[in-house]
């Protein structure tokens, strides 16, 4: 069970939890925006090569955390809109022993801090918000709402950022629904090919509930639909492969 304690002054409470199998200790808000298992499976997606990676909109800093654990030959920066999280995303990166290798800057990634440079990425990956605005009632927390529900950056700006954010030649790797890849493909289109879509099946025979997509910038070479992975087994249990990914192992998207 999660340890429930409060942070400091002026904040809300906070759980520290550990996730992939114990290698990593996460702090979070208590209530709220929570992590689930899609910055692990994004992270666990990322190719196994050195670089400079950026998570863009790192929330609490899981998918940036889990990334620096498996690749120790990768330098991570993390780019957050809200303070709060922010800073338990600091938080994480000393909880965790690598700051020598993960940075945290506050800032809107449709106006990134000077730090989050232009063609500076090797990777940028993302965990966007799965909704248009006003396509679905918004969560009453403030924190899962902006999560959730795209605002000022919709997914065409999401895309364009992270487009404008990687290097010559760089890789796009997020994670998504199913029901937003016909808008994801048009946007990358002309901008971005060798494109991979890997599909995460909730149990055999039911349909993907996410997908997760990489893609080169400036490449002109064909997409490709992967078998995907089943995340449970009939029992409900998680599959041996979504279990591998969850305590750390890597996945091979492309």
């Amino acid at each position: 069970m999660p340890t429930v304690e409060a942070a400091p002054a002026s904040s809300d409470p906070v759980t520290e939890d550990a996730i992939l199998g114990g290698l990593l200790r996460l702090r979070q808000p208590a209530k709220g925006l929570r992590t689930g298992i899609d910055p692990v499976f994004l992270a666990a997606a990322a190719p196994a090569t050195p670089g400079r990676v950026l998570d863009l909109g790192c929330g609490v800093g899981t998918a940036a955390l889990c990334l620096a654990r498996r690749l120790p030959d990768v330098a991570v920066a993390g780019l957050e809109l809200q303070p709060g999280l922010t800073g338990l995303a600091r938080e994480n990166v000393r909880l965790n022993g690598l700051e020598d290798r993960v940075t945290i800057d506050e800032g809107d990634l449709l106006r990134p801090p000077p730090g989050v440079a232009a063609g500076g990425f090797d990777l940028v990956l993302a965990n966007p918000p799965f909704h248009a605005a006003g396509s679905h009632t918004a969560p009453s927390e403030p924190g899962r709402a902006q999560g959730h529900m795209e605002g000022e950056a919709d997914l065409a700006g999401w895309i364009g950022q992270m487009l404008k954010l990687a290097a010559p030649k760089g890789s796009l790797l997020l994670i998504h629904k199913p029901d937003r890849l016909g808008a994801l493909l048009a946007l990358l289109e002309g901008r971005a090919g060798g494109i991979s879509i890997f599909p995460l099946w909730p149990a055999l025979g039911r349909p993907a509930r996410r997908i997760i997509l990489l893609a080169r910038k400036g490449s002109a070479a064909p997409l490709t639909l992967a078998q995907g992975l089943v995340l449970h087994e009939a029992g409900g249990a998680y599959s041996p492969g979504a279990d591998a990914v969850l305590r750390g192992a890597g996945l091979d998207i492309a």
